[in-house]
């Protein structure tokens, strides 16, 4: 495999610290930039995930520590579809993507890494994103850290509010 220098992820790569504490309950506590929480609503937040498809890969995420779709309340499902959209105009907006994959994982079987909290992936999408590098080299290329990726985001969020 080829190693590709990314230093930034050092920091998520070489956390020992273990806790039983959902993560995105954790991000609902602490401080919002530190977490990469990019907006929050009444019922519902976004947040960058910290190990991405792409670059801005979001996450959005009730409050609410929920592991199914049927547990959510008619409000948070219209809060979640809401902010989904304004993800959508922001990512096109700061980031000039042309596309997104949005989905949700939903069980541990179904593939969820936090299967009792559940979220919505928006992943964006260039023309061309994709190359034979994950699959025959397995590696993937993220040309932007999370933190510019953050703030890129944070102050497109800020105009278009």
């Amino acid at each position: 495999m080829k190693i590709l220098w990314a230093p930034w992820r050092s920091t998520y790569v070489n956390q020992t610290e273990v806790t039983d504490q959902c993560i995105f309950c954790q991000k609902i506590e602490g401080n919002d930039e530190e977490n990469f929480v990019l907006l929050r609503g009444n019922l519902c937040f976004v947040v960058l995930n910290l190990f991405p498809y792409n670059n801005g890969h979001l996450m959005v995420a009730p409050y609410r520590h929920i592991g199914s779709l049927q547990e959510l309340t008619k409000e948070e499902r219209s809060e979640l579809m809401d902010i989904i959209v304004l993800c959508m105009d922001i990512l096109k907006e700061g980031l000039n993507c042309q596309g997104f994959n949005i989905g949700m994982n939903i069980g541990k079987v179904a593939g969820a890494g936090v299967p009792d909290h559940i979220h919505i992936h928006i992943v964006p999408r260039w023309e061309g994103d994709t190359n034979f590098l994950p699959i025959i080299g397995d590696t993937k290329v993220i040309s932007q850290s999370l933190s510019s990726t953050y703030h890129i985001l944070r102050s497109t969020l800020e105009r278009l509010k």
